[in-house]
């Protein structure tokens, strides 16, 4: 054969390789996700590319076998042709042996993979119509090299299993992904996510309002006392109670009491007909969990109680909401502006505050592990209630006691951990 039929053959051979090589690559980069996506819409090369990736052994099979018969015969075509040129010679060997493991490498190796991994589903997609054909003719002689493929497998103890197309990820990775897509996700719509895969981890506890903190009617108080409570109130649904906080009754919702008033003087044994039973949640329930409970029992607000049936606190439907897409709802007067920033830098805040609270509007990053609110923490930490102008530093953060009252930290100064507090911090400040 002429020597320029030679060279073109070697050029065909190359690029055949370079096609396999493409396949290759691009078949085991394909996003798995938008694969199956385009194969429920109705994309043919996506359907067959699908088939082609549930036997990755048989797909694999024959890229290889057709790639290395293709490089075989390359090296042999230019074994030929330098004996024709230059005879026997040795030297003339080795720069030919040279010479196509250099075109093999950049040809049909290194830049069809890059092109390959760079464009994985365009590639993947067109190769599928060639590829599937292949497979068909050549499924005898894959399946027979597999045969000592598995027989290897075996003599090496390894069990290799055909993964799903779509491979199942981790909740962390799948946070990640929201993360990265950024350019798909708007910011508050990739918050919103990542609060809901959060629901699971973060229980009722951890959002309730303590049972100091609301407001609840008792009774056994005058009529007069009980009518100018509910006109006064800020919530809508509100606890009864008879004589002591522990003895909750019921649940009034404040809007029905309002309508009867027009008719009829409101008295305790008015809220008594026309009261819910309260509806007890465990305490440690994941959020996610009463946020369906809540749908399925057609409730708003639970009472928080712990394993002796002491009631803890109270959460709403509107709470679990916020943790997330965030504070939307307007809040009681009392719960409202509870920390001050100052112009050193520092926040006086209420010992009552949850930790949660503070750390997801001051973005700082309060250990969450033990106690709730900013109180127990420093209890915590001092296994005593300190006094009023005692300094300590928690987690990093250094923190002066204002106020305590009634056995509990009322008003607390939280520093920032790099702002310069060596010059404002009193004499008594200790570092944990």
């Amino acid at each position: 054969m002429p020597w320029y039929v030679l060279l073109a053959a070697l050029a065909v051979l190359l690029i055949l390789s370079a096609f396999f090589s493409l396949s290759e690559t691009s078949m085991m980069a394909i996003n798995r996700y938008r694969l199956k996506h385009l194969a429920k819409e109705g994309h043919r090369g996506a359907r067959l590319t699908s088939q082609l990736l549930l036997n990755t052994d048989r797909l694999l099979g024959v890229i290889l076998l057709g790639n290395n018969l293709l490089n075989a015969a390359a090296a042999t075509l230019v074994a030929v042709i330098v004996s024709i040129f230059f005879g026997h010679s040795d030297a003339a060997l080795f720069i030919g042996t040279v010479g196509v493991t250099f075109a093999i490498l950049v040809f049909s190796e290194i830049t069809p993979k890059v092109v390959a991994a760079a464009y994985p589903e365009r590639i993947a997609l067109a190769s599928s119509y060639v590829l599937t054909p292949l497979l068909k003719v050549f499924s005898p002689v894959v399946w027979f090299i597999n045969l000592f493929v598995k027989a290897l497998l075996i003599l090496l103890r390894l069990k290799p299993q055909n993964e799903d197309l779509t491979q199942k990820i981790s909740l962390e990775e799948l946070k990640t992904l929201v993360l990265e897509a950024g350019h798909f996700i708007r910011q508050k719509h990739q918050s919103m996510l990542l609060n809901l895969f959060d629901l699971e981890n973060v229980t009722v506890d951890d959002v309730m309002v303590p049972r100091g903190q609301i407001e609840a009617i008792d009774l056994e108080d005058d009529d007069e006392s009980i009518r100018d409570q509910l006109l006064t109130c800020y919530h809508t649904r509100l606890p009864v109670y008879r004589g002591a906080m522990d003895n909750v009754t019921g649940i009034i919702h404040v809007r029905k009491v309002l309508n009867q008033m027009r008719s009829e003087n409101i008295t305790a044994v008015t809220l008594e007909k026309i009261m819910r039973e309260p509806y007890f949640i465990p305490s440690g329930t994941p959020l996610f969990s009463q946020l369906q409970l809540f749908q399925e029992n057609r409730e708003r607000v639970g009472l928080i109680v712990d394993e002796y049936g002491e009631w803890m606190g109270l959460v709403t439907l509107e709470d679990i909401v916020e943790e997330i897409i965030g504070e939307f709802t307007t809040h009681a007067p009392s719960q409202a502006g509870n920390f001050l920033k100052q112009e050193d830098g520092s926040v006086i805040v209420e010992g009552s505050n949850l930790l949660r609270d503070l750390n997801r509007k001051l973005g700082w990053n309060l250990p969450l592990g033990g106690p709730k609110t900013l109180n127990g923490l420093i209890l915590e930490y001092f296994q005593d209630i300190p006094e009023a102008g005692t300094s300590v530093k928690i987690a990093g953060y250094p923190m002066e006691i204002i106020q305590t009252q009634d056995r509990v930290v009322k008003v607390v100064r939280i520093f920032p951990p790099l702002a310069p507090i060596e010059e404002k911090l009193p004499d008594s400040y200790a570092e944990s």
